[in-house]
């Protein structure tokens, strides 16, 4: 059993529950529900930035083009970009397919939630400023460079998947140790873990706010694992990480998503 804070669309204020253990049943004020039978809101509240080249594997497959130009050397600070407001979406929310795009590429990610706000913390201070931990689908289009700024292949509407909630900080004694699956249309895609970072999370979240201050509600993406898969219109992709949660969205061309808002718009 897991304590969790979520939101549930129509609601304004987050919700807290307890999660059981196969992440099927919720517990809310005493009375027990199906997942699937609730519609979960985006649970964040803040900025999201992600993190690149924070994965071993991703590192070493890219450490080769690092000494090109126009950089000629590897990064020595972490590497950050926004996922602005517009590509925020939910658990069971389609993904949208550009017109003229045959697939995209989905970036599975431990979101951590900032607590307080944080500036120059401590690395062995890092976990108090650390609200819990959620998931993040950062999707995109499959990406040819690092070296060019990923605006319209990142920072499409709907390419941003989160939730469906946010595990206390607490509840989860090793983040370093948490198993990562990408599954699209049931078949496991990728495999990875929390352990292979370069920067561990503490580290991270010092490297960051030496630089940068981090606000309550708040994420911080501790990087996208490498060999990113790719998934086409109709494909269901499912994002699990131990302890923390299973996120499902399917791909559906962005044409079929904007007449859904329509209609639900009309019928309010």
């Amino acid at each position: 059993m897991t304590r969790v804070n979520f939101k549930l669309q129509g609601f304004s204020q987050l919700k807290e529950g307890t999660l059981h253990d196969d992440f099927q049943k919720i517990t809310i004020d005493e009375k027990q529900y199906n997942v699937d039978q609730l519609k979960f809101d985006n649970p964040i509240t803040g900025t999201l930035y992600g993190t690149l080249l924070n994965y071993k594997g991703e590192y070493e497959q890219l450490k080769p083009e690092m000494n090109d130009k126009p950089y000629q050397k590897p990064p020595q600070a972490p590497i950050l970009y926004i996922k602005p407001i517009n590509t925020f979406s939910t658990h069971h929310n389609p993904i949208p397919l550009p017109e003229g795009e045959e697939q995209v590429q989905i970036g599975a990610a431990l979101g951590l939630v900032v607590g307080q706000t944080a500036t120059k913390v401590k690395a062995e201070d890092a976990y108090d400023y650390i609200k819990g931990y959620t998931i993040v689908n950062d999707v995109s289009l499959p990406i040819s460079s690092y070296y060019r700024p990923a605006i319209k292949q990142k920072a499409r509407d709907g390419f941003c998947p989160i939730g469906p909630w946010v595990v206390n900080q607490g509840e989860i004694r090793d983040p370093h140790n948490l198993a990562i699956r990408v599954s699209v249309n049931g078949e496991v895609k990728q495999e990875n873990y929390t352990g292979n970072l370069i920067r561990p999370i503490p580290e991270l979240v010092s490297e960051v706010t030496e630089f940068m201050t981090l606000y309550e509600g708040d994420v911080l993406l501790i990087g996208v694992p490498e060999n990113q898969p790719l998934a086409k219109e109709g494909d269901q992709v499912s994002i699990e990480i131990e302890q923390v949660g299973r996120l499902n969205n399917r791909v559906v061309h962005e044409d079929d998503v904007f007449v859904s808002e329509v209609a639900v718009d009309e019928a309010r």
